[in-house]
């Protein structure tokens, strides 16, 4: 069982810029690729950015250019760097580990 846990989400007006944050539980956190995904209401759960453990990555289109992610392998963590924040981009921001673990979430809401 490998636990995350997500910080740094809140509320930020359009065009503002938040850092997300997933810290690992587990030593073998290098081998692992790992995932943001989130979720807005009566939506399904989406990916959002993904970073495997060769440091490849790969974003939806619709925050392609405006996100980043990135992990440091020495602090087990996972970040994930949203600028030009926009309505839409609002939801509950999820960390995966490996397709099968996943933290508890965190409320991202970008409104005016």
């Amino acid at each position: 069982q490998v636990q995350l846990v997500e910080s740094g989400g809140g509320l930020v007006q359009p065009g503002g810029s938040l850092r997300l944050s997933c810290v690992a539980s587990t030593d073998s956190f290098r081998f692992y690729n790992m995932g943001w995904y989130r979720q807005a209401p009566g939506k399904q759960r989406e990916l959002v950015a993904r970073i495997n453990n060769n440091y490849s990555t790969n974003y939806a289109d619709s925050v392609k250019g405006r996100f980043t992610i990135s992990r440091d392998n020495a602090k087990k963590t996972v970040g994930l760097q949203m600028n030009s924040l926009k309505p839409e981009d609002t939801a509950v921001y999820y960390c995966n580990i490996g397709s099968t673990f996943w933290g508890q979430g965190t409320q991202v809401t970008v409104s005016s």
